[in-house]
């Protein structure tokens, strides 16, 4: 861009240059031509006086870069200062040749630029190329003849060509020509020399910069990540990268807490897979063994024992296989569904009296205590939500005594985090021990009861529950509800951010 722009203003100097020169060349021929026409042309017939128009040129102060010729009506020149001044300079011409192809597609690209740079500023292209010939024939005809162009002795040169008249009628015609323009532009081409060696220092400093601070360091996390997708690592150890404060540190840093996030991803899948194991084959032992046992028993009530023992492992089973299929469901859909605006108020109601609905007389009951009023919203998934809600209301009913009653109380707080739509499931179960508050919601714990039913509980209800508000950027714990220090039963709050209002 730096030498971009200096062609550019060379480019604008120079025109500038010539159009000036231009100017200044003009009003001096027409002084020159009035002062030929009042003192150096005659009557009859309208012509030049030869002597007189000499001795005019020769009492013109000229600087060497500027010579005048005089032509008369026929085009023949008839006076000229470098002649009458003596100041013949002699030296070899260049050789003619005709430009290679390098040399003339770059001709044609700085044309280019130059017609675009001029388009674009509205400007008019330095002179025409014209030879003396035709501006001598210009001027006979009248007309003012501007040119750029190499005289003989191979020198860049503006021209102005003029007609002097004597009363109406041509009588010849007036050129100044001036080489100090090439000058000019030599002097402002050694000024861009300094400029162009700033941007080749500027251009190698960038390079040095950009390969020290950006292509060394992304080299280097792009080697460690080939070794981790490789096997040759678990996780990324970048150094020093880790603590630098720009962008390169921020993307070593993300980087690594992603690679620690799926190494922790993987080895949770490894021992859910183990769990999973572990757990389908207590009740498949099980069954194996009461099938073992039954066929080699005779008495009838021994054999319809184990048979109840086989049904009662393959509800568990089912139930096993039920909650591991949900929860690969529910991890699949969190990954694709969209966020959306959720009525957690008409998705809970709607819930809740499902299980009022279908409660037989000895089950428990299932209140709603909507403390809330009007719309309770938040940005989430229906699907996996409503799974929430049917786990902690299924955990409760299965802690709590035959009529017994679940509550399920919603509500709107605001909290350190914001507002928050908070749901509170309380049973009137045994509740849980101090200790085990926490490890409830670890993946197949399961800590039933002295009577409660075998088989009803997977260990997996409370996992998916944690797993799914988290998501939702939502908190769940439980605690105890406390009357006279006695425990009366459990209690599970759940928080989900509210959803904002649109403006």
């Amino acid at each position: 861009m730096i030498l971009i722009t200096g062609a550019l203003v060379l480019n604008e100097v120079r025109s500038s240059l010539v159009n000036a020169r231009k100017d200044s060349l003009s009003e001096l021929s027409r002084l020159i031509s009035s002062y030929i026409t009042d003192g150096a042309t005659i009557d009859d017939p309208p012509g030049l006086d030869l002597t007189a128009v000499i001795e005019q040129l020769t009492a013109i102060p000229l600087s060497d870069a500027t010579r005048i010729r005089v032509h008369d009506a026929q085009g023949e020149i008839v006076a000229d200062t470098r002649l009458l001044k003596d100041k013949i300079d002699r030296k070899d011409l260049p050789e003619i040749r005709e430009p290679n192809w390098i040399e003339q597609t770059w001709l044609d690209l700085v044309r280019t630029a130059n017609r675009t740079f001029e388009s674009a500023t509205g400007r008019q292209g330095i002179a025409e190329a014209r030879s003396l010939e035709q501006e001598i024939a210009m001027a006979l005809e009248d007309k003012d003849g501007f040119s750029e162009r190499f005289n003989e002795q191979a020198d860049r040169v503006l021209s102005v060509t003029v007609p002097i008249r004597k009363v109406a009628r041509v009588v010849g015609g007036l050129t100044i020509e001036t080489n100090d323009i090439s000058q000019i532009i030599a002097a402002e081409r050694a000024a861009l020399v300094p400029l162009i060696i700033f941007a080749v220092l500027v251009s190698l400093l960038t390079a040095a910069l950009l390969t020290l601070g950006i292509a060394r360091p992304l080299r280097k996390l792009a080697i460690a990540s080939d070794r981790v997708a490789a096997g040759a690592a678990e996780r990324l150890n970048l150094g020093a990268l880790h603590d630098r404060k720009d962008e390169i540190g921020d993307l070593s840093r993300a980087m690594e807490e992603m690679t620690t996030s799926l190494y922790d991803r993987i080895q949770e899948n490894e021992r859910f897979a183990a769990d999973v194991a572990h757990e389908l084959k207590n009740p498949l032992t099980s069954i194996r063994s009461a099938v073992e046992t039954q066929q080699t028993l005779h008495d009838p009530a021994m054999k319809e024992k184990m048979a109840n023992v086989i049904a009662r492992d393959v509800v568990r089973l089912d139930r096993l296989i039920t909650d591991i299929s949900n929860l690969s469901r529910l991890e699949a859909e969190i990954v694709r569904e969209k966020l959306v605006r959720v009525d957690f108020g008409r998705l809970l109601e709607d819930i809740v009296s499902i299980y009022r609905d279908t409660a037989r007389e000895t089950d428990p009951r299932v209140v709603l205590v909507n403390q809330g009023g009007g719309a309770l919203e938040v940005k989430g998934r229906e699907g996996p939500l409503g799974q929430v809600i049917r786990n902690l209301v299924e955990n409760a009913r299965s802690f709590s005594p035959p009529r017994g009653q679940v509550t399920v109380t919603l509500s709107r707080v605001t909290t350190a985090r914001g507002p928050v739509i908070r749901m509170i499931v309380e049973d009137e179960g045994p509740g849980i021990p101090p200790d085990k508050l926490e490890k409830i919601f670890q993946r197949f714990y399961t800590d039933r009861p002295a009577g409660a039913k075998f088989g009803n509980n997977s260990g997996l209800g409370l996992s998916i529950v944690r797993q799914i508000t988290e998501t939702h950027r939502g908190t769940v714990w439980a605690e105890n509800r406390m009357i006279d220090e006695k425990i009366v039963g459990a209690r599970f709050i759940v928080e989900l951010p509210a959803a904002q209002l649109d403006i």
